[in-house]
């Protein structure tokens, strides 16, 4: 990526978002390319100024939450879709759950230092997953996943690194029919249908070594 990050923020109390552009603002490689005060506002923005990132929160007053809103900016403009980073106070399992299986790419807790949020929205706009410490470590207590075949670890591995299918299919010298079998073995082993979810799930329960 050349430029600067792109980041789009959505939260419902205007003093939550002009802190928080002030603090993007201020760090390297982070530029702040729009405000939205709800769901529907986010989408529209979304599919106006085409950011890399869409900071994202759940809770946000009438109209469609965060949980909708995410699941229709990276569905609606297909695979040039923004990045969604939840950035809440939110961190039931339901919320977690719901966030990662709309497609979001990052969960962070809004107690998290600037550094964390910052390393956060560059690793998002990676297609890189990010969760806060406490959202991980509880995790990490769910039942174990099915256990998954070499090939399909090897895999895994790609996603993590944001890889898409064709990237995959010429790294592990395979091709990408055989990519998106594997992957759908993947998603239903872990019980996701994303691919953000399944690196998710992945490192929640240490399957990426």
């Amino acid at each position: 990526m050349t430029g600067p990050v792109r980041v789009l923020i959505c939260d419902d109390h205007a003093v939550v978002r002009a802190g928080l552009r002030a603090l993007l603002d201020s760090a390297e490689g982070i530029a702040v390319a729009g405000e939205a005060a709800g769901g529907e506002e986010a989408v529209a923005m979304a599919a106006k100024l085409r950011p890399d990132v869409v900071l994202m929160d759940l809770q946000l007053g009438p109209g469609i939450d965060g949980v909708a809103a995410t699941r229709r900016i990276t569905a609606a403009t297909g695979r040039e879709a923004p990045r969604v980073l939840v950035l809440t106070t939110y961190d039931t399992d339901a919320d977690v759950s719901r966030a990662i299986g709309a497609g979001a790419t990052g969960y962070l807790l809004k107690a998290e230092r600037p550094e964390e949020l910052f390393a956060a929205v560059h690793a998002a706009a990676r297609g890189r997953t990010t969760l806060s410490a406490p959202v991980a470590r509880r995790a990490t207590t769910a039942p174990a996943a099915p256990a998954l075949t070499p090939r399909e670890r090897d895999i895994l591995a790609q996603l993590a690194h944001g890889l898409g299918n064709r990237e995959i299919a010429r790294a592990l010298f395979i091709s990408e029919a055989t990519v998106k079998t594997h992957l759908g073995r993947i998603y239903a082993k872990l019980g996701v249908d994303t691919r953000a979810g399944a690196v998710a799930v992945a490192k929640e329960r240490r399957l990426l070594g």
